[in-house]
């Protein structure tokens, strides 16, 4: 049992900066997150896919964006729990949360903050009967680790911007790259789908439209796939590694079971706590709902800062909850570990 003021429920860019609105009042926060690493839907789905709405940053990918909101929360250590979905928030006589996840991890927890945006989200399968067997070894659905996928013959599956933009990232270390989309119509960004083709028509790399009926495997290992082409043809294609991008699967029916009321699939919070109809539990992000509610990361963002703010005022009821500013005060430049010069304030 892991005991801890909050429990945040998902990594994506508006959870991560709960931590730190958090971490500025002093409050410690475990977070936990269905995918194995932390980004959410921005890193799943558009990697470097520019982002061009966050305040005073005129242009920044979203892998940018969730590596400075790392380093932004790092002052604060909050705990990660990668590839664990939450299946029960139960209230327990003393106000407090009992929450699982499906793997059979428990928090004794004060509050809960649910920033899930679409809802826990898997990525899409490739159904082909038997491949997923060679799944993390050869086959995968995401890209952890960059360099495990230098040097080899890389077959790239899908037509979106997470398929586009792993191509383009991937192409220079691999030895060969053959991107199959079931059409010559993509879901990407147009400049980065020239791009591709420029690459195709310097012979750095190939494009095939079809789809993948089947594999070979030799010694226990996936050697190839059988791709139908748009004229019924079936060739074979030999390969090291197979990373398809099908989209992923949003799954947000958990709100119901959580006993979360919900419009339109989402979280009814009100607008001062940004709080469900249980006490003690939020929503923030592109999974709550308020009339007006703009799914903006920018919104989110500030929903976090007030949901912070909500949460110091029920672990504290009886203490008065102070705004500070991250310019001017001691307290939040210790809790931040910086030393600002501020005699040109003086």
């Amino acid at each position: 049992m892991i005991k801890t003021d909050v429990v945040i429920v998902g990594a994506g860019p508006c959870g991560l900066f709960q931590v730190f609105e958090l971490g500025l009042l002093g409050i410690s926060a475990h977070v936990v997150e269905a995918l194995p690493y932390a980004g959410g839907q921005c890193i799943q789905l558009y990697p470097d896919k520019p982002i061009y709405d966050i305040p005073a940053i005129p242009e920044i990918s979203a892998r940018g964006l969730v590596e400075n909101l790392m380093a932004q929360i790092a002052p604060f250590n909050p705990e990660f729990h990668f590839e664990q979905r939450v299946a029960k928030i139960a209230p327990q006589d003393d106000g407090r949360f009992l929450l699982e996840t499906d793997n059979g991890l428990q928090f004794d927890t004060a509050a809960a903050v649910i920033a899930t945006g679409a809802g826990a989200i898997r990525p899409i399968r490739l159904k082909v009967d038997g491949i997923d067997r060679f799944e993390d070894s050869q086959l995968f659905y995401a890209v952890t680790d960059e360099t495990r996928h230098h040097g080899k013959r890389l077959v790239i599956l899908g037509g979106g911007d997470s398929a586009l933009d792993w191509v383009m990232r991937l192409h220079p270390e691999a030895e060969s790259v053959v991107l199959i989309h079931r059409s010559d119509r993509f879901r990407a960004q147009s400049h980065t789908v020239e791009k591709m083709h420029a690459l195709c028509d310097d012979h750095h790399m190939q494009f095939l439209t079809g789809r993948v009926v089947d594999y070979v495997q030799r010694n226990g290992e996936l050697v190839g796939l059988k791709v139908m082409s748009m004229d019924g043809v079936v060739r074979r294609l030999e390969m090291d590694h197979l990373l398809v991008f099908f989209g992923l699967s949003p799954d947000s029916g958990t709100l119901d079971s959580w006993g979360i009321e919900t419009e339109r699939n989402q979280a009814k919070v009100d607008t001062e706590k940004f709080m469900t109809n249980r006490d003690g539990i939020y929503s923030i992000g592109d999974c709550n709902w308020y009339p007006g509610k703009k799914k903006l990361i920018l919104s989110g963002f500030h929903e976090a800062a007030l949901a912070a703010f909500a949460i110091k005022a029920r672990l504290n009821p009886d203490e008065k909850v102070y705004l500070q500013y991250t310019t001017t005060s001691p307290a939040l430049h210790e809790r931040l570990g910086v030393s600002p010069d501020l005699s040109d304030l003086l």
